[in-house]
C-alpha cells in the first residue's frame, strides 16, 4: 500500500542518505560494467556461439567440459598429414611439417592462454555477479522494505495525531 501510494504520489517517501544512493548508483554500474565485459570476454574467446551454449550448459550441470582442438591445432594437424602424404623427405613436405610444428604450439598457447584466462579472469568476474552481487540485491530489498513499513508507520503516526488534535478541538 505505501509502495503504490508513493508511486502515485500520494505519500512521503524517506530519502536516503545521498552517499549511499552514490554507492547503489556504483553498484548498478559495477554490474552493468561486469556483465558486458564478461559476455564480450566469453564471446573473445570462444567465437561459436553453439559451443559456448555447450560449455554453458556443462558448467551448469557441473561436469567437465570436454576438451576441444583448437584452430591452430587442427590446422597443425592436417599440415603434418599432407607432409607425410607428400613425402616428409621433400621440400614442400619438409615445410609443411615445420610450419605445422609452429602451428601446433600456437594451438597448444591458445589453448593455455584459454582457460587461463577462463580461470583467473572469468571466474573472479562470475563470483562477483553470482555471489556479492545476489547479496547487494538480497540486501537492497530488505532496505527498500524496512523503508516502506518506516514510512507507512510514520504515515499512520501523522494519522493518529491528525485525528487526537481534531479530537481535542471538537469538544
Amino acid at each position: 500500500l505505501q509502495f503504490t501510494e508513493e508511486k502515485l504520489g500520494q505519500a512521503e517517501k524517506t530519502e536516503l542518505d545521498a552517499h549511499f544512493e552514490n554507492l547503489l548508483a556504483r553498484a548498478d554500474c559495477t554490474k552493468n560494467w561486469t556483465e558486458k565485459i564478461l559476455r564480450q570476454t566469453e564471446v573473445l574467446l570462444q567465437p561459436n556461439p553453439s559451443a559456448r551454449v555447450e560449455e554453458f550448459l556443462y558448467e551448469k550441470l557441473d561436469r567437465k567440459v570436454p576438451s576441444r582442438i583448437t584452430n591452430g591445432e587442427l590446422l597443425a594437424q592436417y599440415m603434418t598429414e599432407a607432409a607425410n602424404d607428400f613425402g616428409p623427405g621433400t621440400p614442400y613436405g619438409k615445410t609443411l611439417i615445420k610450419v605445422g610444428e609452429t602451428q601446433r604450439r600456437l594451438g597448444t598457447a591458445e589453448r593455455e592462454f584459454i582457460h587461463s584466462a577462463s580461470i583467473n579472469f572469468l571466474t573472479p568476474l562470475r563470483n562477483f555477479l553470482e555471489g556479492d552481487w545476489r547479496t547487494i540485491s538480497k540486501e537492497r530489498r530488505i532496505l527498500q522494505n524496512r523503508r516502506l513499513d518506516l514510512d507507512a508507520c510514520k504515515a499512520r503516526l501523522k494519522k493518529a495525531k491528525a485525528a487526537e488534535a481534531k479530537a481535542a478541538v471538537t469538544p
